[in-house]
């Protein structure tokens, strides 16, 4: 599955060989893929399941742009963690469980900036609440990158 995918992303390199990278290209296909699925994922649990409500789990109550942002995370956490380790940093030399920590580490950071950003826009600055979640997911991609690539899937290098 990951020759696969690794194959159909290298097809349209060429394209853009002269800008970046080809780890660099992957990271931009595999994250735009997990983003697109996770802002699609957002929108859904936003609109329909908790249908614009409070979301309340009895000992705590999310406002439900808050519920959606938590449901779209965790798919795109393991859906993110496996293209990045299989497609995007193949090279990397730290054991499996190592870059899943670390990947979760970057996640949890991620995931509360996410959080305080929509939290701002939304409640404080009153923007619309998918406007606000494709601008905080915007920064979020440009702080993932740099974390992935010299945190959780860093390539020790030899002396």
């Amino acid at each position: 599955m990951k020759q696969k995918i690794t194959s159909f992303i290298d097809v349209f390199y060429p394209l853009f060989i002269r800008w970046m990278p080809i780890q660099t290209f992957r990271y931009l296909v595999c994250g735009s893929t997990n983003t697109l699925l996770g802002l699609l994922l957002y929108f859904i649990g936003y609109q329909y399941l908790f249908i614009r409500q409070v979301f309340d789990l009895g000992f705590f109550a999310f406002k439900p742009h808050v519920a959606a942002l938590f449901l779209s995370s965790t798919m795109s956490f393991f859906i993110g963690f496996l293209l990045n380790k299989y497609v995007v940093f193949i090279g990397s030399t730290l054991k499996g469980r190592i870059q899943l920590f670390r990947y979760f580490l970057a996640f949890a950071f991620n995931l509360l900036v996410n959080y305080l950003m929509l939290k701002v826009l939304v409640e404080i600055c009153l923007w619309d609440v998918m406007i606000s979640q494709i601008s905080t997911t915007t920064l979020v991609i440009c702080i993932s990158y740099l974390v992935q690539k010299n945190f959780s899937f860093k390539i020790k290098k030899e002396l």
